[in-house]
């Protein structure tokens, strides 16, 4: 009796630290999975028609189990980058942009868009232009946009 008293007071504390590891590396995996996970794709800028002001486009991605905000846009180009919504024809300015876990925020003609204005100089087709992403939660993500000719369309669904 005393032996397996002795057993039983050895191997519960293990049995029950093991059971703790498991539990506590399903949480590890159900916090990464509650993650935004964040991508960038199809992202032009057309040519400005004006020697101050220009659009930039793009596809943010997020794969992961929760939702992020875009909060900033910032780019070398323009001191002056803000983010804009269309409801029918009224542009408006908003603060942020909601990216859905499991979707996508699209930045396209027409709808959700990069206002820039004050432009340091007035980008030319073939240019590359930096932006740097910034979230609420995740770590920003920069990105080389290229300019593409004022008239140019994205052929291929963006994402």
């Amino acid at each position: 009796m005393r032996r397996t008293t002795v057993a039983t007071a050895v191997a519960l504390p293990l049995l029950l630290a093991g059971g703790l590891l498991a539990v506590t590396g399903c949480d590890a995996e159900k916090k990464a999975s509650q993650k935004a996970e964040l991508s960038v794709s199809g992202a032009y800028m057309p040519q400005p028609a004006m020697d101050d002001m220009a659009a930039a486009y793009f596809t943010v991605k997020n794969d992961g189990g929760k939702a992020d905000t875009l909060t900033k846009v910032t780019s070398p180009l323009s001191q002056d980058v803000t983010l804009h919504t269309t409801e029918g024809s009224q542009m408006k300015h908003t603060e942020e942009l909601e990216v859905p876990s499991k979707g996508e925020l699209t930045l396209s003609r027409g709808g959700t868009h990069l206002m820039l204005g004050k432009l340091a100089h007035k980008p030319k087709e073939g240019e590359k232009i930096e932006f740097t992403l910034h979230f609420a939660t995740s770590a920003p993500i920069k990105i080389q946009v290229p300019v593409e000719a004022a008239s140019y369309r994205p052929t291929a669904p963006q994402g």
